[in-house]
């Protein structure tokens, strides 16, 4: 039978309903927002943080990176360590534990401090995004488990958009110590909820020994790849002899890791879930949507500010609609998704990111304000519409007792995929621009009348010498970085019109929600 609709024991706690599971799932709700916001929040005070404690900018970046890779490491343990402490237990001990580091990262008087207590937060911080997830789809009655899937996703999809915007609204009107802060309240009331409504509910354990072997190549891999990740743009790559050792150990570690788990009977990564076709598939699926949404995500920040001139909080308010469709949507069609065929609605998300990002292909740079904003807001709708019903396609045939494992594991595929999509999308740009710009400057010089007329509607405003050549340059680099930006955005739709049809090879249960469980 089916061990989502069995009825229940007389020993199984009632089920929880009304004001205390609202209660519950804004507690759980606010844990995830607070970890997801903690991956952004920090990276436009960088240069404040780096300048207060006395450090290079090139340094600095450590608070985002040391965070970034021990998180990494921690998410796919998930599974394991809730069959041995139990998924109540570890979800409230690693909220409290994030809020006491977080409290140690704003009361850090040095540098090195603050790295040291930003990688504690980072690995305590592992098992709050997937275990968030699975306590919370428990916790509602099957039927309403669509419903739980689009609140959860809500904090999610919002937190890592209005992370940067909050980051740079609290270092500008108080000190950057509050980013950490802020948590701390947060980390206290989530903690609670979760203990106090859910310690009579807590999962079995299991006295499992621990895979060293595995855990150490897992340890050696992520955080070599993760660092290579967050450091090869600025070190230029494969140019640099430490990304090269970087990305051999990576590579080396997790081709033993694969190999060591596959054939482990008790693996701290169960690799066996990819037997089950919609996980895989949907698991892969996913990885490559946010790769190309976060990549835009990204970039359309840093063209705003490097080419349009605007400041962080502009940039930050022209991002943020994104956020307010699918805060409508996402619930909505959790709420429905028992009625329709998730494929289609997946399907239809990816072309709306393709429409989307064909829309922001055509930007000038004369483009206004409010046409910026326009597309973001119709990207809401394709954020409800791929979040909600892609992780329901891949946890929708995985039993109730491996959920902590799989939501763990597809968890870590999506950061990962998110870090690998910044550091693709951030090194094309670039590179794209520096191209465009090569191509433009062959056409300025004195024998083109339109460099002539241009120079001397400059001279006659006092511009002169040099001053026109620099004037020139930066027409030429803005300009340069426009044109990538615009096949940057190109390049996103193709890849999303290829999800869309993608999609159609999973083999979702007809009026499949993530009832978890066979």
């Amino acid at each position: 039978m089916n061990a989502s609709i069995a009825a229940p024991s007389a020993a199984e706690p009632r089920q929880l309903a009304g004001g205390t599971l609202a209660l519950l799932t804004v507690g759980l709700a606010l844990g995830t927002f607070m970890e997801v916001l903690d991956t952004s929040i920090a990276n436009v005070a960088v240069p404040t943080i780096s300048g207060n404690l006395g450090v290079a900018t090139t340094e600095g970046t450590w608070v985002i990176s040391s965070y970034s890779v021990a998180s990494a490491i921690a998410v796919p343990l998930t599974g394991w360590l809730a069959r041995r402490v139990g998924e109540v237990r570890l979800f409230t001990i690693s909220v409290l534990l994030f809020t006491l580091a977080s409290a140690a990262c704003g009361l850090a008087t040095n540098f090195e401090t603050l790295i040291a207590f930003r990688l504690v937060q980072g690995l305590v911080s592992g098992p709050m995004v997937p275990l968030s997830q699975t306590i919370l789809m428990r916790s509602y009655p099957v039927a309403k488990r669509g419903l739980a899937l689009g609140l959860w996703a809500m904090t999610v999809i919002v937190a890592p958009i209005f992370g940067p915007v909050m980051g740079g609204w609290i270092t500008d009107n108080y000190t950057w110590p509050w980013i950490f802060y802020i948590n701390v309240p947060i980390g206290l009331f989530s903690g609670a909820c979760a203990w106090m409504l859910l310690r009579g509910r807590e999962t079995k354990t299991t006295k499992q020994r621990i895979d060293a072997v595995g855990l150490a190549l897992l340890v050696i891999g992520v955080s070599c790849l993760q660092m290579m990740l967050d450091l090869g743009k600025d070190r230029d790559w494969f140019n640099s002899a430490f990304i090269v050792t970087l990305a051999i150990i990576a590579t080396v570690s997790l081709a033993f890791m694969l190999a060591w788990e596959s054939t482990e009977k008790e693996p701290v990564v169960d690799l066996s879930l990819f037997r089950d076709r919609n996980f895989a598939l949907g698991a892969l699926i996913v990885s490559f949507g946010f790769m190309a949404f976060f990549g835009s995500v990204v970039i359309f920040p840093l063209w705003l500010q490097t080419v349009m001139g605007y400041t962080a909080g502009i940039a930050g308010l022209a991002t943020a609609p994104v956020g307010l469709l699918a805060l409508v949507l996402s619930p909505l069609i959790g709420r429905n998704m028992h009625k329709l065929d998730l494929r289609m609605v997946a399907s239809f998300a990816f072309l709306v990111f393709a429409f989307v990002s064909i829309w922001n292909s055509t930007f000038t740079l004369d483009v206004p304000f409010n046409h910026v904003i326009l597309p973001r807001l119709v990207q809401g709708i394709g954020v409800a519409c791929f979040f909600v019903p892609m992780t329901t396609i891949t946890l929708s045939s995985i039993p109730d007792e491996r959920l902590a494992s799989a939501s763990g594991l597809s968890n870590f595929l999506r950061t990962l995929s998110g870090a690998i999509g910044t550091a693709v999308s951030t090194t094309f740009w670039e590179n794209d621009a520096i191209f465009h710009h090569a191509v433009l400057s062959e056409s300025v010089s004195r024998y083109s009348q339109s460099t002539n007329a241009y120079s001397d509607t400059l001279s006659s405003l006092g511009v002169a010498g040099e001053g026109v050549t620099a004037q020139l340059n930066q027409i030429v680099t803005q300009q340069g970085y426009m044109m990538a930006t615009n096949d940057f955005f190109r390049i996103s739709a193709v890849l999303f019109i290829v999800l869309a049809g993608l999609v159609w090879i999973t083999k979702p249960r007809k009026g499949a929600g993530p009832s978890m469980g066979h």
